[in-house]
């Protein structure tokens, strides 16, 4: 769940409403595969035996645990993780029941930088990494899909507010600051 229309601010508009590329659950995915092979072959090498449905309530049980904890826990981590674009802020939102965020005003973002292995340029995802002017480590987005063309659209964005002047004072995209009492 990304940011809802209560969260944004007057004027504010979601642009991109991105979710982690769906490669990230495959290895779930494909345990939860091996899983219910490794299920079968045990019924049926078993069948006919006699202790045959203790050993396949006690594999069940077990397979059931591992499959909550290896291949249900790692897809709603996925599903709940988001990052967010709109025209003021980038948000990275995650968390199942504690919920975790983190925003950058696009105002303060100066580096935006992209990242693809070879298994992410197979998949068409990659990782983009947006810094800004603090002392937090840049903000990581990991496995976005079509990462170049959103790496593309934060530029566009950041050009399209950028007013061309450079007085000095302020980034030019940044909000002016409240004038103190003399």
């Amino acid at each position: 769940m990304g940011l809802k229309d209560r969260n944004l601010a007057d004027g504010e508009q979601v642009i991109l409403n991105l979710r982690t590329h769906v490669k990230a659950i495959l290895r779930p995915v494909l345990l939860a595969l091996m899983l219910v092979v490794a299920l079968v072959a045990l019924w049926w090498f078993l069948r006919g035996e006699d202790y045959y449905a203790v050993v396949m309530w006690i594999a069940g049980a077990i397979a059931l645990a591992l499959a909550a904890w290896l291949v249900v826990l790692p897809i709603l981590v996925w599903n709940a993780e988001r990052y967010v674009i709109t025209n003021r802020r980038v948000a990275h939102r995650t968390g199942i029941l504690n919920r975790k965020g983190r925003d950058i005003p696009l105002h303060r973002v100066n580096d935006i930088s992209l990242d693809k292995s070879l298994l992410d340029r197979m998949f068409g995802c990659g990782t983009l990494v947006i810094s800004d002017a603090t002392q937090q480590q840049g903000m990581v987005l990991h496995d976005i899909p079509q990462v170049e063309s959103v790496q593309v659209r934060l530029h566009n964005l950041l050009y399209d507010a950028d007013d061309g002047s450079d007085d000095g004072e302020y980034p030019p995209t940044e909000p002016p600051r409240a004038r103190g009492r003399r």
